[in-house]
């Protein structure tokens, strides 16, 4: 199943090829920067029932007029029959385009990265036929970017590094970062960079954080996320208030019984959030003679 964080680490290619530049440049590796790029469909299937599709494919013309292809891959753990993939992915893209193709194999953890960083050949032992090597971006590698200076040089190559270090120590500081900046970046820029981080970050624990750092920080934007974020606040405001009222409820039955309620007694009926809690103690709150007793068969 295809998850959110594996779309969000290759599609951010799409919205951004010239962030290849950046990656590789943080990989020490001197490619000419792209002047232009064509994004290309992404379906390798052949005539036959096979279908095979890379992540995302990007045609980039370069500075020395030597057109690359880029093939990203996002990549969730380790799968010992990705390798063979890859290398088909790289000789069907050299026989159809007649282009050298590069490989970046994009990672959230750093075993992953390590495995698809590791040169694969294939053919004989004695004589290898066909040596895979991919590029990686991980959190191995990708910088670790705290700094909001640091983010306004290449808020897209930042917007990558948060994504692979989703589960990074520091993952506060660097979201916290990220929010530092896009408050003083105009919004079409902006929206599109708050949205790929929820995605990127999928289920990790730092995507509850980017969601209150988004609400606080970009409370102004009008994001898809910043949308549902307040929306999910108005949600929780009417289910608490539903709650209250719930357990005004519950003693307002025990007052016209004549029963005492002890302090301890209100404050955990007052203090109960949970509506199908309280319904079970409205229920019985009309028949118990005690306050206390409608906890009995809890």
């Amino acid at each position: 199943m295809v998850s959110s964080p594996h779309e969000a680490m290759h599609r951010i290619f799409q919205q951004y090829p010239d962030l290849f530049s950046g990656v590789a440049e943080v990989l020490g590796l001197d490619f000419p920067r792209p002047t232009s790029f064509t994004v290309l469909p992404n379906d390798l299937t052949e005539t036959s029932p096979v279908e095979r599709r890379v992540d995302t494919l990007v045609r980039l013309e370069t500075e020395d007029d030597e057109p690359l292809l880029l093939a990203v891959e996002s990549q969730g753990g380790k799968d010992p029959d990705k390798p063979a993939s890859w290398a088909y992915y790289a000789s069907y893209l050299l026989t159809k385009y007649r282009l050298q193709p590069m490989l970046l194999v994009v990672c959230q953890d750093r075993a992953t990265a390590e495995w698809a960083a590791r040169e694969v050949r294939f053919g004989p032992r004695q004589w290898p036929v066909l040596t895979l090597r991919p590029l990686v971006a991980g959190p191995h590698n990708m910088p670790v970017i705290t700094d909001p200076a640091e983010v306004r040089k290449d808020l897209v190559l930042a917007t990558l590094a948060a994504i692979t270090h989703a589960k990074h120590p520091d993952a506060g500081a660097i979201l916290k970062s990220m929010t530092t900046v896009l408050r003083d970046t105009p919004q079409n820029v902006a929206n599109p960079i708050i949205e790929v981080i929820a995605q990127g970050l999928g289920k990790n624990p730092a995507a509850q954080l980017w969601r209150k750092l988004v609400a606080v920080d970009l409370s102004f934007y009008k994001s898809p996320l910043s949308e549902e974020i307040r929306d999910e606040g108005r949600a929780e405001g009417r289910a608490e208030g539903r709650a209250e009222g719930r357990a005004e409820d519950i003693l307002d039955v025990l007052e016209v019984r004549g029963i005492d309620v002890p302090e301890a007694v209100r404050e955990r009926i007052t203090g109960c959030g949970d509506p199908e809690t309280l319904r079970h103690w409205h229920r019985r709150a009309v028949t118990v003679s005690t306050a206390e007793a409608i906890f009995d068969d809890e």
